[in-house]
């Protein structure tokens, strides 16, 4: 069964890790079918700590850790000579780490790195040291030579902070965008607004000055990815995370009624 919705599904949002993970492995699959012979995409990861701030919304890792105290007194010996299971500590922590994945579009021979595509998650886009540290990122990327291609098809977050120092039309108002940021020719950045409404584009990849734009039809990526995935057992009825606004909720139940998906 296909997504009741003509574009990007909102619901998805809430099972965005593996959403994630289906479009980064398909996207690169479907890259090294349409790349040059001589360049490959490959599936890239990075750790990343995210600080335990409770007081905003952020992606859940474990906010504990069991330890034994080193300095603790041993428990008395059992009589039966059975060995004591030590006592633990229990102590919460300040930082957790998580595993982001991305591509990178290589030549192999040389080792360069001509392109990355991220599709950004919540930790991207949401205020603190990860949105701090993947704009740093960018920055060397930037100054590398090497290309970005920024998908964002989830709404939390700030897409408009993660822009700065750029500062984006208050005219545009889409959902979800993507922004490419190409080497050749120098520092051009394309934004390409999306619509809730809309199917999702065909984008260009750009890879070296001598080649033409690759492309990657996201609509139909993630057509293979809702399949794949399953997600046609998404439980509709429940809210959808971030809450949509009155228009689009309206807009979103009367796709829901009429695929059926929704009384």
């Amino acid at each position: 069964m296909k997504s009741p919705f003509p574009g990007m599904d909102p619901w998805l949002e809430r099972s965005w890790g593996d959403v994630h993970s289906r479009l980064i492995t398909s996207a690169s699959g479907v890259l090294n079918g349409v790349l040059p012979e001589d360049l490959v995409a490959r599936v890239e990861e990075r750790v990343v700590v995210d600080s335990l701030e409770f007081a905003r919304p952020r992606a859940i890792y474990p906010d504990v850790r069991v330890y034994e105290d080193p300095g603790a007194p041993l428990p008395a010996a059992p009589t039966d000579g059975v060995s004591a299971v030590a006592e633990p500590i229990v102590l919460e922590l300040e930082a957790e780490e998580h595993v982001e994945t991305f591509i990178a579009i290589l030549d192999p021979s040389g080792g360069r790195l001509i392109t990355v595509i991220e599709f950004l998650s919540p930790s991207n886009k949401l205020g603190g040291e990860n949105r701090d540290a993947y704009r740093r990122r960018r920055t060397e990327l930037e100054r590398a030579g090497v290309g970005l291609v920024e998908i964002d098809l989830i709404r939390s977050g700030s897409w408009r902070e993660l822009l700065r120092p750029m500062v984006g039309l208050r005219e545009i108002d889409a959902a979800y965008r993507v922004i490419i940021r190409r080497v050749h020719p120098a520092r051009r950045v394309e934004l390409y607004p999306i619509s809730m409404r809309s199917p999702l584009p065909t984008i260009p990849i750009p890879l070296r000055a001598s080649d033409a734009d690759a492309t990657l039809d996201l609509q139909s990526l993630l057509n293979h990815v809702y399949h794949e995935g399953r997600h046609d057992r998404t439980a509709y009825h429940e809210s959808c995370e971030p809450p949509l606004e009155d228009g689009d909720a309206q807009w979103a139940r009367e796709q829901l009624r009429t695929a059926g998906r929704a009384k």
